[in-house]
This record gives C-alpha cells, sequence and structure tokens, in this order.
C-alpha cells in the first residue's frame, strides 16, 4: 500500500543542499574560469559589452550645450544643479556670458532650513502615533536628505530666489554633507522627542510651535556655520564677452531671479512614467510628507506612458530647449565613459542565469527608483525617432565627454521616470488630466526616492 503522505522541501538549509552547490560548481568548468576573471577584475570590466561600447557615437543631430559641466562633488544636491543649469542657458545670453553658474550652496541652505521645519511640522501632523508606526518611522528615518524634486525646487525659487555662485560660494560642507547632515539630523531627532513629550503630556500644537521656532534657531546657526550666511542683496557688476562693463548695483535674490531667470518655471509639471499595474496612466500622482517648504506647492506628478514622455522631451530639445529629468542612473553605466544602454552589461553570461525583472516589476520589488537628476541637452534624430540623448551631467569634469554624457534609447525606456514639461506644450488631454485630485501615495513609495540621498 502507497503512502498518501506529502513530502515537503526543507525551509532550512541542509548539508546535502550545500554539497550540491559545491558539486555544480566545481562540475562546470566555465564557472571557474569566470571565477578566476572576477576575483582579480571588477565584474562590470568582465560584463562589458566592448562592442557596444567602441561603437558609440557621441555626434549628435540637435545639441544645444555650449558650457561647461558642474559638479555637485560629494553632495545628492544633483535636483537643485540640473534646474539651475536648465536657467544657466538664459542667464547667460541676457549677460552676454559664456559661462556662468548660479549659487547651489544659496538653494541648499534654505532646503535645509525649511526641510527642518517641514519635518517638525510632519512630526506635530503625526504626534498621536506610536514612533515604530510606518509613517513616523519613516519620517524619523528620512528626514533632511540632499534630495529633492522638481516642485521642491520651484519653491525655493520662488521664496528665496537665486544669487550668482560669487554671491554665495561651496563651502566644505556644501561640497561634502554628511557630516553636516549627521549633525543637524540628530538635533532634529532630539527635537522630534520634545515635541511628542510635549503634545504628549497636553501642550496644543500651537503652543509646541513655539519651542519649534526655538530649535529652527538652532538649526539656522548650525547651518550658517557649515555654508555661510545667505546674502539678502549684493552688489552684482560684470564684463561681458565683447569686454562690456555692466552694473546692477545692489540687488536681492529674488530681484536677481526675476530679471535673469529667463525659464517659465512656474509654468512647468511633472511627467513620470510609473507603468505598475496600480499606477494608471493619465491621473496625478503625490506623495505623503514628500515636499521642503511646508506651506509651498506639493510634489504632484501626471503618469503617462513612454511614448507621451519621450514625444514631449524630444520635441522641447528640437524647440532649442533643455529638459530637467529623473532616472536610475547608476544602472547600466559606464561612467568612465560616460555611456548608458539597456545591454551595456551582460551579466546573464557572466552568472549563468537571466535577469527577468519587467521595469514595472523593479518598482515593486524595489529594484529600482529615481536616484539622480540631471538635464538632456541634446538628441539624435533619425527617421523622427530618437537614437541617443546629450546629457549633462554635475559630476565634474573628470569623466563622460568633460562632463556630458551619452544616452542609448534602450536605456532611456528601461530607466528614465521623470521630467519637468511646460504644461502650455502639452496635449489638451493631459493638461486637462493635471488639473485632477492627486492620487496620494505612501512616504515609502519609489515615486519619492529622488527626494531621499541621492546619487554623488
Amino acid at each position: 500500500m502507497h503512502s498518501t503522505a506529502t513530502l515537503t522541501a526543507p525551509a532550512a538549509l541542509s548539508s546535502e543542499h550545500i554539497a550540491s552547490f559545491h558539486q555544480h560548481f566545481r562540475g562546470t568548468p566555465t564557472y571557474r574560469v569566470v571565477q578566476n576573471a572576477v576575483t582579480q577584475t571588477s565584474v562590470d570590466d568582465i560584463a562589458l559589452n566592448r562592442e557596444l561600447l567602441t561603437a558609440v557615437d557621441h555626434s549628435f543631430s540637435t545639441t544645444l550645450d555650449t558650457w561647461s559641466a558642474t559638479n555637485q562633488k560629494k553632495s545628492g544636491r544633483c535636483w537643485m544643479f540640473a534646474g539651475l543649469n536648465l536657467f544657466r542657458p538664459g542667464a547667460m545670453a541676457t549677460m552676454h556670458l559664456k559661462n556662468f553658474e548660479f549659487s547651489q550652496n544659496h538653494l541648499l541652505f534654505w532646503d535645509k532650513l525649511e526641510k527642518a521645519n517641514y519635518f517638525l511640522e510632519a512630526i506635530l501632523d503625526t504626534a498621536e502615533r506610536s514612533a515604530d508606526e510606518r509613517t513616523v518611522h519613516w519620517l524619523l528615518g528620512n528626514l533632511l536628505s540632499d534630495g529633492g524634486q522638481w516642485n521642491m525646487f520651484v519653491n525655493l525659487i520662488q521664496k528665496y530666489g537665486v544669487v550668482p555662485k560669487s554671491a554665495m560660494p561651496e563651502t566644505e560642507s556644501s561640497s561634502n554633507t554628511m557630516r553636516m547632515n549627521a549633525i543637524l539630523k540628530e538635533k532634529l531627532r532630539e527635537g522630534a522627542r520634545t515635541l511628542r513629550t510635549l503634545i504628549a503630556q497636553g501642550v496644543t500644537v500651537d503652543e509646541a510651535r513655539e519651542t519649534k521656532q526655538a530649535l529652527l534657531n538652532v538649526i539656522f546657526r548650525i547651518l550658517a556655520i557649515h555654508l555661510g550666511t545667505p546674502p539678502q542683496a549684493f552688489d552684482w557688476q560684470w564684463t561681458d564677452t565683447d569686454r562690456a562693463f555692466h552694473r546692477d548695483g545692489s540687488v536681492t535674490p529674488q530681484d536677481f531671479a526675476a530679471k535673469y531667470i529667463t525659464v517659465p518655471y512656474e509654468e512647468y509639471a511633472c511627467l513620470v512614467h510609473d507603468p505598475r499595474p496600480t499606477s494608471p496612466y493619465g491621473r496625478t500622482y503625490t506623495v505623503e510628507y514628500l515636499g521642503n517648504v511646508w506651506e509651498g506647492g506639493i510634489t504632484r506628478y501626471l503618469n503617462v506612458d513612454m511614448d507621451a514622455l519621450k514625444d514631449m522631451t524630444m520635441r522641447t530639445l528640437l524647440d532649442g530647449k533643455p529638459v530637467w529629468f529623473g532616472c536610475d542612473v547608476s544602472k547600466m553605466l559606464r561612467r568612465d565613459a560616460g555611456v548608458w544602454d539597456a545591454a551595456l552589461f551582460d551579466y546573464a553570461s557572466v552568472y549563468d542565469t537571466p535577469f527577468t525583472l519587467t521595469k514595472a516589476e523593479r518598482l515593486v520589488y524595489r529594484q529600482t527608483q529615481m536616484t539622480h537628476a540631471m538635464l538632456f541637452t541634446g538628441v539624435d534624430v533619425v527617421e523622427g525617432r530618437p537614437r541617443r540623448w546629450r546629457v549633462e551631467n554635475s559630476w565634474g569634469e573628470d569623466n563622460g565627454q568633460k562632463g556630458f554624457y551619452l544616452m542609448n534609447d534602450s536605456w532611456f525606456d528601461e530607466y528614465v521616470f521623470e521630467i519637468a514639461a511646460r504644461t502650455s506644450r502639452l496635449p489638451a488631454s493631459l493638461r486637462t488630466a493635471l488639473d485632477t485630485e492627486p492620487i496620494v501615495l505612501p512616504s515609502w513609495d519609489p515615486m519619492g526616492s529622488l527626494a531621499a540621498e541621492t546619487c554623488l
């Protein structure tokens, strides 16, 4: 008589399992050859599709940039750099300059102060919840990062304006934010403890805000020590490329923004490509507690299909305007050459296993997210379709083509998630969709990841 008992696979790794793994590896000569290679050489050098890399052509049918690349150094300010780089061509044209930079340190200071206030308001907003409730836990673990989103960039420009780099230059801490951030985070977590304790003791939110203001005074002091004090006004004068001298006299950051930012940034909206089944196209989204200025504009995305995202990017470039965008920068990247391609590395052959997650599945299973913002400054169009894109990065001039990168179109499909687009250039259906009430995603959703610690 046969037994009807069901045999189950053991949950734990057994010695028999380990022995079979050893036997399989040792019995395959190719694996030992690859082991010899990878233990001596970077796996990316072994997996590199050299034929693809050597075939790269850095020519483009449309190239907008005539300026040098910038350098965010050891900071996660890519979104600020990309945003200010978007403004540079207009400012240089207005002032008749060959090169010019806005101060990224100026925006960093105000972003940190506003994020500190935003965090403390979020703590007051959630003070009735336990500290290990998921949203509160996320707030405590993701405060005051260097990252940010397009709408957060707009909030800063509208409230604090811009200044030239000479008016608030880089400091050791603006170029290397880790230690300053650690100190600020400790002080803010201390503040979160204090505010939550006050609320638990029956203090009203309005009364607790008096304590919050005293803490923000300390945060301002720490920021000023690390970054310098932002100018309330400054003298601006320059000599243009024709050796003509110009003087504006004393101007405020808001005056400088009004005169030298020629991009109608307030008209821009974020388009994203989020192919998850739970995120239908044609709908707007926001992410809970994703922001910097507490009463500023919210982060709002309109989800569109890839063809729409790509078409808007291409048409804007052909119209002579760079495009701000967000992506998962480190995937399939050869940094020294400055090249992205979806098939740049053949990891499947190195490890003898396929990698099968789709873009949507990578989002669901946390294998991809937005990690970096940059600027499209060119495109190569063949028979009406883009085949490669030119990118201004903010990693200095020691990589790529003096800081400018090439993105093959296959990579755009897989790893580009977002652009900032002028709403007046959008089709009527998308303009209408922008006005709908956004669906609120949780704080930890990958669509909010660009505001976390971003790639350096």
